[in-house]
């Protein structure tokens, strides 16, 4: 004898599934099959733009999507079916679908995916309508969907179920499609550039091309643990000693640190590095990239961004940081200055002095204080110390600096360009200076990469090369206030 289940008839839930159970009892299959689609909503709203109120058409199409709103009244039901370009109407009469599918399609819940055929026609309302005379139930759904999902008290329930959140916040959707638009529209740009792109390793023995802690795993082939990748800039310049001119790559990176409303640890970055290029022209290839992505997800080079009116076109301003952090501070700020001057002016100006830190981290860290945020529009600034610029070739001038630009808009950073240091000898002092760090305590030191330096003996042309922040801007050129609104899977918390 089987078992008897009681259906608890206030739990949506339970009353989903019995129906679920009722279907494929019947012979039918909850689940359906492939189903020939002919038209889309928004093609639908083109086409049919002139169909007069209360006017019908023999035009028969074939339409499918979720089903978001229903409503039955005796003999006619109304059902709102959403597919990717928009929403519009279901008309179903008991008239042309015949008893036993008109009671089918009452039985349709809100969630639901179908399929439906019939003519196109305008409502006495005006409503565009598919007049349905017949339908197939696609996928049955056993959750609804909630009735309260808008607002910033949903967000860790949007974020952690962005499939409901793509369901009932349709302008999310957009924000997605904006993004590939972004991604297609720097490789396309790269590629007319003459840039080749290529794809590096994930998993890497020595940690690399950044100062960032990292994720680390272990190899069980090798035996050894490895570290997924912070960035992808040794093997790229790698592949200018081999002959390529202008490489990128646009892929994930890895860094095992916090989480805020501008940094994920999983990130989308596109590195690029071109030979015989310098600072200038990552500039002219880094404003390139801003403005075919801003065109082809806004159609405008000016942008607005958290109630600032951005402005991409034309030549950006180009600022040093000395320069700048002087400027915020209200006095002068450089190398002229005694360790101990700069600290108190760090501290002065809400910072705090670490013992370790020489003067040009001293200098960077009150440039941050006193003059990141004040940097509205796109402003390139030049000139790092090279205590923070290990990779960077040294500035012919200033040897205690670096040619080496960070973009900034609306107070936020958005790429990280430099002339590449091509100097093995140089480059190696550098990453025991590195090593020295990390055996002092500093687990964001980049370790000594041997073969790196192996390669640079075997020549890298002069070069440029640049990181661009693709999360970042995408929430420019969407207007998005963090950074999980532009990721799809953002990493959370566990669910409790």
């Amino acid at each position: 004898m089987e078992e008897q289940i009681d259906i608890i008839e206030d739990d949506p839930i339970e009353v989903r599934k019995a129906k679920r159970a009722s279907l494929i009892d019947s012979g039918v299959d909850p689940y359906g099959h492939a189903f020939e689609r002919t038209a889309l909503v928004e093609q639908l709203d083109e086409t049919y733009a002139g169909l007069e109120d209360g006017e019908t058409t023999e035009d028969e199409v074939s339409v499918a999507g979720r089903v978001m709103a229903r409503r039955v009244q005796g003999k006619i039901a109304f059902l709102e079916l959403m597919d990717p370009t928009g929403t519009m109407q279901l008309f179903c009469r008991i008239n042309a679908l015949g008893d036993e599918a008109f009671e089918a399609i009452k039985e349709v819940d809100v969630g639901d995916w179908i399929g439906a055929h019939g003519a196109v026609m305008r409502t006495r309302r005006g409503q565009l309508s598919v007049a349905v005379d017949r339908f197939e139930l696609l996928s049955k759904s056993l959750r609804p969907l909630p009735e309260k999902f808008h607002g910033l008290t949903d967000k860790e329930t949007r974020y952690r179920q962005r499939y409901v959140d793509m369901i009932v916040n349709p302008e999310v959707r957009d924000v997605f499609a904006k993004r590939s638009a972004i991604v297609w529209a720097i490789r396309r740009y790269m590629e007319e550039q003459g840039f080749m792109e290529v794809e590096t390793p994930f998993l890497n023995g020595i940690l690399g091309g950044a100062n960032a802690r990292p994720f680390t795993t272990h190899f069980n082939a090798l035996d050894r643990d490895y570290y997924l990748r912070i960035a992808t800039e040794l093997p790229l310049k790698r592949l200018l000693v081999g002959g390529f001119e202008k490489v990128f790559e646009l892929g994930r990176q890895f860094r095992n640190e916090g989480m805020d409303h501008t940094h994920n640890p999983e990130f989308t970055t596109m590195e690029a590095y071109e030979a015989f290029s310098d600072l200038d022209g990552m500039m002219r290839l880094t404003r390139g990239c801003f403005q075919a992505a801003a065109l082809a997800a806004c159609g405008t080079l000016e942008v607005e961004y958290q109630g600032n009116l951005v402005d991409l076109s034309g030549e950006w301003r180009c600022a040093s940081m000395i320069e700048l952090a002087s400027e915020g501070a209200g006095e002068p700020v450089d190398f002229s200055r005694t360790r101990e001057e700069l600290a108190g002016i760090l501290e002065r100006c809400g910072g705090h002095a670490d013992a370790a830190w020489g003067k040009g981290k001293l200098i960077a860290e009150i440039f941050e204080e006193v003059a990141e945020s004040k940097l509205i529009q796109p402003t390139f600034v030049t000139d790092h110390p090279l205590e923070v610029s290990p990779l960077a070739k040294k500035h012919p001038d200033n040897p205690e600096l670096t040619q080496r630009f960070e973009l900034f808009i609306c107070g936020h950073e958005y790429a990280n360009a430099f002339t590449e240091l091509n100097d093995p000898i140089d480059q190696a002092e550098r990453f025991r200076a590195q090593v020295a760090a990390k055996d002092l305590g500093d687990d964001e030191a980049m370790g000594y990469d041997a073969d790196y330096i192996r390669a640079l003996e075997y020549g890298m042309p002069p070069a440029g090369g640049v990181g661009i922040g693709i999360d970042r801007m995408v929430m420019l050129l969407t207007d998005s206030e963090s950074i999980r609104d532009v990721l799809l899977f953002p990493h959370m918390k566990e669910e409790a």
